[in-house]
Formats: C-alpha cells, structure tokens, sequence
C-alpha cells in the first residue's frame, strides 16, 4: 500500500527526542510506530491501550515524580515485585 498521506502533530521537543532515542534502540521510526499505532486502532476499533483519568494517588505520584521526589529504588523489577505482593497480603 503506497503511504502517500500525512499527519502533522505538534509535541513537545524533549518528549519527542526522549522517545525518538528510545525508538533508535528498538529500531523502529516515528512514522513506523504511527503506522503500527493506525492499524491497531482499525484491528481493535478503538484506542490499543486503556485511556482514562489517574485517581488521586496516582495523580500525588506522578506530581511527586516530577518534582524529583519519591522513592527511588534500585533493585531489581523481581525484588520491586515481591516487595509489592508482599505488602499487599
């Protein structure tokens, strides 16, 4: 199928390349990963990943994070995992 349409999106600068060089490792483009994005949402009929409003924890979270505050944790994701359930039981 010839690409032959185009899609104009302003965002912001540092987003961009901060997702521009994570694609680089992938290697992926940006315009293959809209391509990829335009297909699932015609597969699915809809938006591929759950979209809604963070409650307020989450909210405090993500205001904290980017305040560079919160915890910081440098274990592995297995020990960030268990630590997890286990404070959950």
């Amino acid at each position: 199928m010839p690409k032959t349409a185009t899609i104009n999106a302003r965002v912001d600068e540092k987003l961009k390349a901060r997702a521009e060089k994570v694609l680089r490792r992938v290697g992926v483009t940006t315009t293959g990963v809209i391509t990829m994005l335009l297909h699932q949402i015609v597969l699915r009929q809809g938006i591929p990943f759950e979209t809604r409003i963070p409650n307020a924890e989450t909210q405090r979270a993500m205001r904290e994070l980017d305040a560079g505050k919160g915890e910081r944790y440098t274990g592995s994701a297995r020990e960030v995992f268990g630590r997890i359930i286990k404070t959950r039981k």
